[in-house]
């Protein structure tokens, strides 16, 4: 099954998908530094049902949080917001008994004025967004300047406020994928493309990416209607050739700023979202294959490419 319908099944209360536990303690394991001290949002999970507030809700004392806060959506009326503020009854730990539980005049939405106030007071957002808000979303914590580990799709890497944060490394792909969703009837749904986004450092950020294959005409051509050369595979970027690089979406997988600059993404809309210090140093020419800006190799245009150079 595509993604497309996991995009339509997030909108339909009645074919829901539910980031599963086990995920969120393979991705969250490696920002236990991050935590101590700080307020976590979950503005995008209803309390009720979700892993992400069941695992802080778990690991509360042993991440060392001041504040936990969760807001429940109610797409008509008034919600609720749920808050863990440490071992309030006494018994020696944070458990279920603790939680605090307090009506929201409007309905939970993560755009609301109310949602937003939350926001404000957290250090850190951890969710699973709806994948069709996930622009919208994105640019909420950016505009707040938010800490964040969030689930999103990778095609959100191509459009235009994803890949500036991207680029300018306020944005970068997590640990892991996530594969499997849980449905409501607790059955399991696979998935591809699904990643974690966050603005939190880890260690497989500054891995450097082994490089051995050399440069030559043939297997690297540069692209016709600009100059940069085409690499088909990010295993087989050349270890020996610095100008401007096409590579696919996928090396954001590897991407480590210091061994690497991204210089702009070549798809459908290039030429009409980049600026031209970058049309001038690509040198951009008419071609008749060209679709806005994606690369064409032996008169077929290649599929979106991001476009880095060495450091």
């Amino acid at each position: 099954m595509k993604n497309s319908n996991l995009h339509k099944a997030k909108t339909e209360k009645n074919d829901e998908f539910y980031t599963q536990l086990s995920d969120i303690e393979k991705e969250l394991k490696h920002y236990k530094e991050h935590f101590k001290g700080k307020v976590v949002f979950c503005n995008c999970d209803d309390p009720e049902w979700s892993n992400f507030w069941k695992y802080f809700e778990l690991n509360f004392d042993f991440l060392g949080l001041k504040k936990l806060v969760s807001t429940h959506f109610e797409k008509d009326k008034g919600s609720y917001k749920l808050e863990i503020i440490g071992d309030i009854n006494g018994d020696g730990k944070v458990t279920n008994k603790d939680i605090i539980r307090t009506p929201l005049k409007q309905n939970g939405d993560f755009r609301s004025d109310e949602a937003i106030e939350l926001l404000k007071e957290a250090d850190i957002v951890v969710t699973n967004p709806p994948f069709s808000l996930f622009r919208d979303y994105i640019s909420l914590l950016a505009e707040h300047n938010k800490k964040f580990i969030v689930v999103g799709n990778m095609n959100a890497i191509t459009n235009k406020e994803c890949f500036k944060l991207i680029k300018e490394n306020r944005m970068w792909l997590g640990m892991n994928y996530i594969k499997e969703f849980l449905k409501p009837d607790g059955t399991i749904q696979k998935f591809g493309n699904i990643n974690w986004f966050t603005n939190l450092e880890h260690k497989k950020r500054n891995e450097e990416l082994i490089l051995y294959r050399i440069y030559n005409e043939t297997d690297y051509p540069t692209y016709e209607n600009f100059d940069a050369i085409n690499v088909n595979k990010v295993k087989d970027i050349p270890v020996d050739y610095f100008g401007v690089m096409g590579v696919p979406v996928s090396f954001l997988d590897k991407f480590n700023p210091n061994q690497f600059e991204i210089i702009w993404q070549a798809s459908g809309n290039t030429r009409a979202s980049a600026p031209k210090e970058i049309l001038e140093l690509l040198n951009y020419r008419k071609h008749s294959e060209d679709r806005g800006g994606c690369g064409i190799v032996n008169g077929k245009r290649a599929y979106s490419r991001i476009l880095i150079k060495r450091k």
